[in-house]
């Protein structure tokens, strides 16, 4: 397995090229909303995160609280991402003999009802609890609040050129995929979504997705 900090090559076809806002005060501006936003959510959530922990060790003792896995982010740059833990410890061992029962299309997997996920894990996963920690990634540059999801990298051996362009961004901890369906959502649907995004963020559509996600935790039917 490749280390974080190992590059998977992004090569983008000209004529299907998308356009990114990069403009300076943009991203000078998304950096200090993921910062501040990042060390609210750590601190006033640190309640939260303590349950969360309790309860994961209550379920399975001998495993660790919190997951880490390798993910590929911006121009293709491999990072671990931190969840909390929402499978059985050998969860990727399993992953080979339930690829046949793939409920999504394209590089992603997707099974609803996960043979892996723990009792606690099927909660934390329907309110997206899980994916609090990655918070700390926002704090450290890694990922943002909003953004693409940051794929796995057997997931982008997958991609073809034009998918790649999902690279091109920081990665988000939520996007416009999302709040769009999340798991009712296909793979080519997704990368569109993304591609989208990626043509008119703005901290103004960042926002309105920041309020759709909250929004959507109260309810969290399409999350598994």
């Amino acid at each position: 397995m490749a280390k974080p900090g190992s590059t998977v090559t992004v090569e983008i076809k000209r004529h299907h090229q998308v356009v990114v806002n990069d403009r300076k005060g943009y991203l000078i501006a998304k950096r200090i909303m993921d910062i501040c936003g990042a060390l609210a959510g750590l601190i006033c959530l640190s309640w939260l995160f303590l349950i969360v922990a309790l309860l994961i060790k209550l379920e399975d003792p001998k495993g660790p609280v919190f997951f880490k896995q390798i993910r590929v982010g911006k121009d293709g740059k491999e990072f671990y991402m931190y969840k909390f833990r929402s499978m059985v410890t050998n969860a990727e061992e399993l992953l080979d003999s339930l690829l046949h029962l793939n409920e999504t299309t394209g590089a992603m997997f997707k099974m609803k009802n996960d043979p892996r996920v723990t009792k606690i894990g099927r909660f934390i996963r329907k309110t997206s609890i899980d994916e609090l920690p990655q918070l700390w990634n926002v704090l450290k540059g890694e990922m943002s609040l909003v953004g693409p999801r940051p794929p796995l990298p057997r997931e982008v051996a997958q991609y073809t050129e034009y998918d790649k362009q999902r690279l091109l961004v920081t990665p988000g901890c939520t996007g416009l995929w999302q709040v769009s369906g999340r798991s009712n959502v296909g793979f080519e649907e997704m990368v569109e979504l993304d591609l989208k995004y990626i043509r008119e963020r703005s901290i103004l559509f960042d926002l309105k997705i920041i309020f759709k996600t909250i929004l959507l935790l109260f309810g969290s039917k399409d999350a598994y």
